[in-house]
């Protein structure tokens, strides 16, 4: 009787079901959606900050802003030998796309996009999607710092450090409050940070009234309103060094997150520790909100919006989430500080455009979420 004969060239094989095919497909389709979203959000970045460099009172070419920045490029690590690009531009353009321009812009793109990384992480982190960087009483107390440098004739440098530390202080004080056993520490966090919240809002109040109403109350008013209209080097690199330190640090946390924005028993399941977990999130957003607020005062609103906007774009997902946010909150706070200071002769502070624009844009999102079955929490 013969044998069956066997096809060795299907030896090691292994079936695979249609519905293992189609989950695996589905997964490379999303992949590609978050890749084609972080690409397309990078170039839109990419323009807006060249826009933005060229525009203004002095209209300056797209072609003249990069012949200038690889100028400076080229002379910052010591190229002009090798390397040859001809001057076809003036001093005045010169210093208005690299003194003037430029760390306000790259000021906008960090400040925006980490008020947007906060607000995505601090929204998982506490499972609701209302959850803004002030919840934990942060920007409070920076506005708090900042004023008070005012009252007292500090400079623009001194006054951010100010900010910076009251900041950090509101950060450790909840921090500290969260440390007292309860059945529910999220919510003593939240509490803690209301109540912090409030006590500097007070203060803040306090320092308003009685500054100075003719020299050191307006420009308290100005800086609680939220402008970029100050910013300098020195300012934008405090910026840029702590969001970037926050940010990095949410990042690498990014599929700790997604566990955590389930539950505390599944995070503790999978071997994590959700509080060590709350506690380094909080500091990294509380760094990036103090950092901001130290640079350019008090801006609301994107830390909601944003986050907002990206997970009805992308989902939930905390991988594309939060340097989608990065991208997406630092293009919207450009575009608005860009409008804020062209739209009319006089300079608009950003903070009350963003409220103006956010409000309307949270209410169509909340909206459009609702209508897709979704909810808050």
């Amino acid at each position: 009787m013969d044998k069956p004969q066997v096809d060795m060239s299907t030896v090691g094989e292994v079936e695979t079901s249609p519905a293992a095919q189609a989950s695996d497909a589905e997964v490379n389709k999303t992949s590609r959606r978050a890749a084609l979203f972080l690409s397309i959000s990078v170039a839109v970045l990419a323009v807006l900050a060249v826009f933005a460099l060229g525009f203004g009172q002095m209209q300056i070419s797209a072609g003249t802003v990069f012949r200038i920045l690889w100028h400076d490029f080229v002379d910052l690590v010591g190229l002009e030998n090798l390397v040859y690009v001809s001057e076809t531009w003036g001093n005045g353009e010169h210093t208005t796309v690299t003194l003037v321009r430029l760390p306000r812009v790259l000021g906008a793109i960090f400040i925006g996009g980490g008020l947007a990384i906060a607000g995505a992480a601090l929204q998982s982190l506490f499972r609701n999607q209302l959850v803004s960087p002030d919840v934990i009483g942060v920007s409070s107390a920076s506005a708090f710092g900042g004023v008070l440098g005012i009252l007292l004739g500090f400079g623009a440098i001194a006054m951010s450090g100010m900010a910076f530390v009251f900041g950090l202080l509101a950060a450790a004080l909840v921090l500290l409050l969260g440390r007292v056993r309860t059945s529910s520490p999220v919510l003593t966090i939240v509490l803690g940070g209301i109540v912090i919240s409030a006590l500097f809002n007070a203060l803040v109040s306090l320092v308003t009234y009685v500054a100075d109403p003719y020299e050191d109350l307006p420009a308290i008013t100005f800086w609680l309103m939220g402008s970029l209209a100050s910013m300098t080097w020195q300012k934008a690199m405090i910026a840029m060094v702590c969001v970037t330190f926050g940010s990095l640090v949410v990042y690498a946390l990014r599929w700790r997150i997604n566990i955590l924005s389930l539950s505390d028993e599944d995070a503790r399941a999978l071997g994590l520790n959700p509080n060590r977990l709350r506690w380094v999130l909080i500091l990294a957003a509380s760094l990036i909100t103090a950092s901001t607020v130290a640079a350019a005062g008090v801006i609301g609103w994107v830390g909601l919006v944003i986050p907002h906007l990206v997970r009805l774009l992308v989902g939930h997902d905390n991988r594309v989430v939060i340097p989608g946010c990065f991208f997406i909150g630092g293009a919207y706070l450009l575009l608005i500080d860009t409008i804020a200071r062209t739209i009319s002769s006089v300079e608009i502070p950003v903070g009350i455009l963003t409220a103006i624009i956010g409000a309307p844009v949270f209410i169509f999102l909340l909206v459009t979420k609702m209508r897709q079955g979704g909810g808050l929490d």
